[in-house]
């Protein structure tokens, strides 16, 4: 798939909260799993949700793109942690912008691929002529049951891309392809505060199907093998689903490195693609081809190739990188983990 007029990424930023839990410290409660091959993973303090994330990952957006708010025709949100039920996140990060009130604004959901689709409706969107720009992004404070194996991996983060014209993109489309069936791998049923999951289930059919044929099938549209890209991101569940989809497709573990986040972070659900994205395009050099190959249960996959411009390289240290957020970290316990997710249901 591609837009009538080529577009591209013209600002990117991400934001992670600073707090961490080591795995270790929720299998020292719990004592679950023995084997999870993660390291931590990010928890939102008490004042973070998913609209304050997305404005901070947008506001560094926008300073790497350097336009003005005002020229943006649209803001769009992908998450399933929404701060309300009824009420769009998106005017509350418009309106934080000062991207208000001549926009069109909208919340996006399809699990942890709710971020690339809110991407591709932005390049279609400024494909199609009906915005010079267009904000998308994906971003999720994820919820895990206590003691459940999400508990260990679901954490939050996210990325923000201002969508424009490829001739001022710091890396434009080459191409899209979806791949979506109807398998309930993975799912909230309304009123109910934590997902319920399809165990392995949720690996095949489920993840890898969509994973590989997305990926392929884009490959094959475009002509491109695995050694025509230097990068590639893959929705990050945990560390062994990346991996194996990866060798399957005949990618290698030093394609896979840049934008490989799990085992620092956790999984970001609708943001782990986009940081994913966000990392390898810190990396990228002009020339360099990134595919990115997000999942979502339910299921669906998207796929997105894209090259580096000669715009990709600046010099500017005033420009956070994910980098920056893995490194600033704060260490906490699991007592005041509770305390920030609230599993103690205090009100």
């Amino acid at each position: 798939m591609k837009p009538n007029r080529e577009v591209g990424i013209v600002g990117y930023g991400a934001y992670i909260p600073r707090y961490r839990i080591k795995a270790d410290e929720i299998l020292r409660v719990w004592k679950g799993i023995d084997s999870i091959h993660l390291e931590e993973k990010s928890v939102p303090g008490l004042d973070e949700d998913t609209a304050t994330m997305a404005i901070e990952a947008a506001r560094n957006a926008l300073k790497r793109a350097t336009i003005d708010p005002q020229e943006i025709g649209a803001v769009w949100v992908g998450s399933e942690s929404k701060p309300y039920a009824v009420k769009p996140t998106a005017t509350m990060v418009a309106e934080a912008l000062s991207v208000t009130p001549h926009t069109n604004a909208a919340d996006w959901e399809f699990a942890c691929k709710a971020g690339t689709e809110a991407m591709q409706a932005a390049m279609g969107f400024v494909g199609s002529g009906m915005a010079k720009y267009a904000l998308a992004i994906g971003v999720d404070t994820a919820q895990g049951r206590p003691g459940d194996q999400l508990e260990y991996t679901a954490s939050a983060g996210g990325a923000a891309f201002i969508i424009g014209l490829k001739e001022e993109s710091l890396a434009y489309l080459e191409g899209s392809y979806s791949y979506v069936s109807d398998t309930p791998d993975f799912f909230r049923r309304p009123h109910q505060y934590y997902p319920q999951h399809g165990h392995r289930f949720t690996g095949e059919p489920a993840y890898f199907k969509h994973t590989y044929y997305a990926a392929q099938h884009l490959m094959e549209e475009l002509g491109y093998t695995p050694e025509d890209y230097a990068m590639v991101v893959f929705h990050q569940p945990n560390s062994k689903f990346p991996r194996r989809v990866a060798r399957r497709l005949g990618f290698t573990e030093e394609q896979l490195k840049p934008g490989f986040l799990v085992e620092v972070i956790g999984n970001a659900y609708a943001g782990s693609s986009p940081l994913g994205l966000a990392a390898a395009l810190d990396e990228a050099r002009p020339g360099d081809k990134i595919l990115l190959v997000s999942f979502g249960s339910g299921a669906g996959s998207d796929a997105l190739s894209f090259t580096a411009t000669e715009r990709i390289v600046k010099n500017d240290d005033s420009l956070l990188r994910v980098r920056d957020y893995i490194t600033r970290r704060r260490e906490i316990d699991y007592g005041t983990y509770c305390r920030y997710r609230d599993n103690l249901n205090s009100h």
